[in-house]
């Protein structure tokens, strides 16, 4: 089982590959696909820190995200269900392309990852 720690650095590791994808023209492969993986391993991270379990299945991050919100964290709920649908949408071409700016989606990522970054080096249980 991962720990927050290593939720955080996966988190860390793909908002590195949102950060290179998301410049004109934007590498929507890549950029859905990690950017939902970094959102993802952020919501895992704040949930093993307030010391709540996780689950594999892709669905119950959107209800995390949500939940996290109550403890003062951006509600990302929305943002996860967007990358998931183009994350499908590039991959295997059955759904629509969600319509969203790169640049402002990756800097949301990354004041998220910071902020869970933040919050697990502060040790704080808000």
């Amino acid at each position: 089982m991962a720990s927050a720690a290593d939720k955080l650095a996966i988190a860390q590791r793909h908002l590195g590959r949102v950060q290179e994808a998301w410049d004109e023209p934007a590498n929507w492969d890549d950029f859905f696909l990690y950017g939902f993986y970094a959102l993802e391993a952020a919501v895992d991270c704040a949930r093993l820190h307030f010391g709540a379990s996780i689950d594999k299945k892709h669905w119950t991050r959107v209800t995390a995200a949500r939940e996290l919100s109550r403890h003062g964290l951006d509600d990302v709920s929305d943002l996860l269900r967007d990358l998931n649908e183009g994350r499908k949408s590039v991959a295997y071409g059955d759904v629509d392309l969600p319509e969203l700016d790169a640049e402002a989606v990756a800097v949301r990522i990354k004041e998220y990852v910071d902020t869970i970054s933040k919050l697990v080096q502060q040790g704080e249980t808000r």
